[in-house]
């Protein structure tokens, strides 16, 4: 059978149905990163609509390649998290170009790809404590959260104070609603509740004359270009001691990112062997730095696996066949682009704001009892927002955890590769 080879599909206790609903299901959940994401990335000047197209087409490409590859119901896209270190440190922190960072993600899939083949990724999970770990996602939920409230306009600069809480306009009330509403909507565990409620305040912010629809809009339309931002990469700056610094930083992120995803959706759904194998791990990965790959190339950040392929799991997709439908709907969307670019940005703060709480949800991972533990996952947390830079919080993290396990006499608990990582960090500081 043709969908047993292709995905995994098995007809003796797999119903295409049920396969194709799970799709849909996932598709709804995690859609909205097809508004978000242009919105983020267009604040390192990029072209909003040939970015949507390069989402989408990301999206479409790797969640395929998993779906024949790995054979499993996760669907991929562009990160929440990755993004925002894209455009927010990389561009407007590091004052790298769009084009730069886009090579940077590059080269970062391939990396990626090279740790799969060799399966050094092991080396590197097991060198990095579980305490950064657990802190360095918290730190990622808490600063999303926080651009999605100055995205709001509940928080604003302060020269007193450096920020403060903002005016309550109506463009400001409405982006509480719309966080109300999404919280509410996840409660009550509505599928795509997040993109329920981006349509609920898109279309509220109309009357309010929040959003103006342009003339002749429709709401289908022929896929925009992807001329502006496709195969745009410029390599010039990666050899500088910040760039490289960078590049580690995404790869680091992409890898945690995707294997906690990858360990957690298992572990929700029972797909953990009892030795604590995962199946098909290898290739769930490689599905995951070929799209980051292919996304760089397309013109969008890196591209990793989504926590939201639970919904679909839930609603019982097991095979490749649920990651294909996400595939597919994927490319569908790009017929209704002008919905999407239509969509306000304090429609999109809500959702940075829950998706934010969601990733803190690590924070009772963290060993709190231990203080050479809980005071480098802190300075990794609240680095990250008050420097306005992931990487930031994760090199201060990691020198803060070094520094205390030397002189609490806990050395033994570091290894080689940490050391080395501390030296590399302290050399950034001396001479960048």
């Amino acid at each position: 059978m043709i969908l047993k080879k292709l995905f995994g599909f098995d007809p003796s206790v797999m119903k295409v149905k049920t396969e194709i609903m799970a799709g849909v299901t996932t598709f709804l959940t995690m859609s909205y990163i097809l508004a978000v994401n242009p919105d983020i990335l267009s604040a390192a000047s990029m072209d909003r609509g040939a970015v949507f197209t390069a989402t989408a087409l990301a999206a479409s490409f790797a969640t395929l390649v998993m779906a024949i590859l790995a054979k499993l119901p996760f669907a991929l896209a562009p990160g929440m998290g990755l993004n925002a270190f894209f455009a927010f440190t990389l561009v407007q922190g590091m004052g790298y170009s769009w084009e730069s960072a886009l090579a940077a993600v590059f080269i970062e899939g391939l990396v990626f790809i090279l740790l799969t083949v060799f399966n050094i990724r092991e080396l590197i999970v097991n060198a990095i404590p579980e305490t950064l770990r657990h802190a360095i996602s918290v730190g990622i939920g808490l600063f999303i959260a926080f651009l999605g409230l100055q995205k709001a306009g509940l928080i604003v600069a302060n020269p007193a104070t450096f920020v403060s809480l903002g005016e309550f306009t109506p463009s400001t009330l409405l982006a509480v609603g719309g966080i109300i509403i999404g919280g509410v909507l996840v409660a009550r565990k509505v599928k795509g509740a997040l993109f329920y409620a981006i349509v609920a305040v898109t279309l509220l912010s109309i009357p309010l004359g929040i959003t103006r629809i342009p003339e002749g809009f429709s709401l289908v339309s022929m896929p925009h270009s992807l001329e502006p931002v496709f195969f745009k990469l410029d390599f010039h700056s990666l050899l500088s001691p910040n760039m490289l610094i960078a590049i580690f930083s995404l790869v680091f992120m992409d890898i945690f990112d995707t294997l906690g995803t990858l360990v957690g959706t298992a572990n929700k759904v029972g797909m953990v062997k009892p030795d604590g194998s995962i199946p098909k791990l290898k290739p769930a990965m490689m599905a995951d730095a070929v799209g980051t790959t292919v996304g760089a190339l397309l013109g969008t950040s890196t591209t990793t696996t989504y926590a939201e392929s639970t919904a679909g799991i839930a609603e019982g997709g097991r095979s490749g066949l649920t990651a294909a439908v996400v595939s597919g709907l994927f490319i569908v969307a790009l017929f209704f682009a002008p919905f999407f670019l239509l969509v306000p940005g304090i429609a999109t703060a809500g959702v940075l704001v829950i998706v934010g709480s969601f990733m803190f949800d690590a924070v009772k991972k963290i060993r709190f009892d231990d203080m050479t533990e809980a005071f480098p996952a802190f300075v990794t947390i609240i680095m990250m927002p008050l420097t306005y830079s992931i990487a930031e919080g994760i090199v201060l993290g990691l020198l803060t955890y070094v520094s205390l396990k030397l002189f609490a006499g806990k050395y033994r608990e570091l290894n080689l590769t940490m050391y080395i990582l501390s030296i590399l960090c302290i050399l950034k500081y001396v001479f960048v």
